[in-house]
């Protein structure tokens, strides 16, 4: 697997970029496991890491490119950066939901916002709030309030908010 895109994430793992990996490609479709390159014994001065031990993972997600990389605990996760999930409804909302937040920290759900078991953030919204927050209004400033009081997002709840 080569990367086809000319800008992909590298996300940070302290050791579970593998098991990350594959935990994310199983949920998602049109998604797989790339190249995994280990740590040789070059570096470990440095690295303190184990020869033979993964060191990048390079994976797809929905088409998309990312490595994974296991540099120990040094940097950890925030909600500055956020993986965004578009769904069509409610039922793939539910699921990208519930699959994400398996294990991870109920505190972080907040506005379609959570954390997932490695503590990544993610955003599962309706791919409609493109379009509902487009130009500031009445409606989106409705919507906004809604949107305020929830965890995990209610397209019905959102949608009677937006059209008042």
């Amino acid at each position: 697997m080569q990367f086809s895109q000319k800008i992909a994430p590298c996300l940070w793992f302290a050791s579970e970029a593998e098991e990350a990996a594959r935990y994310y490609t199983g949920i998602f479709p049109n998604s797989k496991i790339g190249k995994i390159a280990r740590y040789g014994k070059a570096g470990f001065e440095t690295h303190q890491q184990k020869p033979g031990t993964v060191l990048t993972v390079q994976f797809e997600l929905g088409g998309q490119s990312f490595t994974a990389l296991n540099g120990g605990p040094i940097f950890k996760f925030n909600e500055a950066i956020s993986l965004q999930v578009y769904v069509e409804d409610q039922k793939e909302l539910d699921f990208y939901w519930n699959k994400l937040t398996a294990g991870g920290d109920p505190k972080s759900h907040v506005c379609g916002w959570l954390k997932d078991k490695y503590g990544l953030s993610w955003q599962v919204v309706p791919r409609k709030m493109v379009e509902w927050f487009g130009e500031p209004n009445e409606k989106s400033d409705r919507l906004m309030t809604a949107l305020l009081k929830m965890g995990k997002l209610d397209i019905a709840a959102l949608e009677k908010a937006y059209n008042g």
